[in-house]
């Protein structure tokens, strides 16, 4: 099991990537959050099998079709296993 920890910069906030990566962390069968930050970047934890954060780090590289991800900043963290679901944070 695996932990990250991302920063995800470029332009990311009003073309839906929240909602995107929501959806593609149910599918991926993540667990963690997802939030819009003051800068204009967008952060994320996700937790779950380690081939599937795998996937999920490829996607956020790329994201929805309207985003265009110029950075993405990825810390490992211990996994904890303390969330239940993927949530939105607003």
């Amino acid at each position: 099991m695996k932990r990250v920890h991302v920063n995800i910069s470029g332009r990311v906030q009003l073309v839906g990537f929240r909602f995107a990566t929501h959806r593609a962390a149910i599918g991926f069968h993540m667990t963690g959050w997802v939030r819009n930050t003051a800068n204009g970047s967008v952060e994320a934890v996700f937790e779950g099998e380690d081939k599937s954060v795998d996937k999920m780090l490829e996607w956020c590289h790329i994201g929805p079709p309207a985003a265009r991800v110029e950075n993405v900043i990825i810390t490992q963290e211990p996994y904890t296993g303390e969330f239940n679901n993927f949530t939105i944070k607003y």
